[in-house]
């Protein structure tokens, strides 16, 4: 969902307006735009470094808000 501009600036929609999808890439972009400041003043260690690439290459443990319903008897 796009924000809309209007004659008293943008209008951002409404939480219950959002698909889990634009909750998501909005909470994604937040979490992004606070990290970028933090990194500015930090050095990744090689520990960090090695441990988020091995983490990286596992699997997602992310389940489908669809599957959630399911397991827990609301779909």
């Amino acid at each position: 969902m796009v924000p809309k501009a209007s004659n008293r600036g943008i209008e951002m929609p409404e939480v219950k307006d959002l698909t889990m999808n634009d909750l998501e890439y909005l909470i994604e972009q937040k979490i992004l735009e606070m990290l970028r400041d933090l990194d500015s003043t930090l050095a990744l260690t090689d520990e960090f470094k090695k441990e988020l690439k091995e983490r990286l290459g596992k699997p997602s443990k992310r389940i489908p808000y669809e599957e959630l319903l399911k397991k827990f008897g609301q779909g």
